[in-house]
């Protein structure tokens, strides 16, 4: 697909039709600085970066030196194709230290189809919460490998939740073709059209099920979903083995009454290390619902005795809700 670099000398190029290997020569092309046309060399160094720009991260790092004004250039292969455009660095410093980032030529062909054909990006939604499944989670889950991406929660009217996807399910493939992380899942769909129906693989309860889901269109705004707050109107329960104190949601000014919230994180407890906070709000712990921190005891206690190394507790916060899992071997 050829197209033209504005404002420059340069004729048509084209866009490359492959992905670059990790090792392979590329030249930069930019304005470094006004200083006009400038050519810089160097090699693909990795791919698929995530630099925080968004949920569909995958840039193309790249050693050749970029400078303020190489933005929005392309990167050449040696056989002149262009195989991404000139976006970030990484400098401590402000200048090139030979880390730099690229879009890939694959996104790039998408996004410009779609803004010539309808003047808008879209892309392919199926409306759930998703995060990596770590070691940890995988043990407290009984999966054979920490791979795929775990639901947290699907959003309700979504066409994840109509397919039948629930929460602590892991979708392991789309059509056939793995997922390894939540990353690549995000990307995935992201690049797909809304409308399209996708057959999903996915772990539920342990078991391998197969799902046919029509894609959405990512919705332009998103709403956060905020914790409880508010006093506490009853004693606290302490469970200080993992640094936690919590009181029944239903007892809690400010909370919905579902779960069990956090009151207080003991500093350096297992808790704490885990990323818990005041005002989050436990759903489940060991995949049974809890109302009370009496509920939670027992589904330790049961997970103890079922010799698990890990528990998985299903968590509410500012964030959204995530699964977390917590070692058992002090509690």
């Amino acid at each position: 697909m050829p197209i033209k670099l504005d404002g420059s000398s340069f004729p048509y190029v084209k866009l490359a039709d492959a992905a670059p290997r990790v090792g392979d020569w590329v030249l930069a092309v930019g304005n470094p600085f006004g200083l006009g046309g400038t050519v810089t060399a160097g090699i693909v160094s990795a791919r698929g970066r995530d630099i925080g720009a968004g949920p569909y991260d995958d840039f193309i790092q790249i050693d050749a030196p970029v400078n303020k004004g190489n933005s929005g250039g392309p990167t050449f292969d040696v056989e002149g194709n262009v195989i991404g455009v000139n976006t970030a660095i990484f400098s401590p410093s402000g200048g090139s230290v030979g880390i730099a980032f690229a879009i890939p030529a694959e996104t790039v062909k998408n996004v410009v189809a779609q803004l010539r054909d309808k003047g808008t990006v879209t892309r392919g939604w199926i409306g759930v919460q998703i995060q990596p499944v770590t070691p940890d989670i995988a043990d407290s889950m009984g999966l054979k490998q920490a791979t795929g991406a775990l639901v947290a929660e699907p959003q309700a009217g979504s066409p994840a939740a109509k397919a039948g996807i629930q929460s602590g399910d892991v979708i392991t493939s789309v059509d056939g073709q793995d997922i390894h992380d939540a990353r690549e899942l995000a990307r995935r769909i992201g690049t797909m059209a809304p409308g399209i129906t996708v057959q999903l693989g996915v772990i539920h309860q342990g078991e391998n099920k197969t799902l046919s889901l029509t894609l959405g269109t990512l919705p332009a705004e998103k709403q956060a979903s905020n914790a409880p707050s508010g006093q506490r109107e009853v004693p606290d329960s302490d469970i200080p083995k993992l640094g936690l104190t919590l009181a029944p949601a239903s007892k809690v000014s400010g909370a919905n009454g579902e779960g069990v919230v956090v009151t207080a994180v003991a500093g350096g407890g297992v808790a704490a290390e885990h990323g818990f906070q005041v005002g989050d709000v436990i759903l489940d712990v060991g995949g049974k619902t809890v109302a009370t921190p009496s509920d939670v005891s027992k589904s330790l206690a049961d997970a103890q005795k079922e010799g698990k190394h890990a528990v998985l507790f299903r968590v509410k916060s500012g964030e959204g809700t995530k699964f977390v899992a917590l070692p058992l071997g002090n509690a």
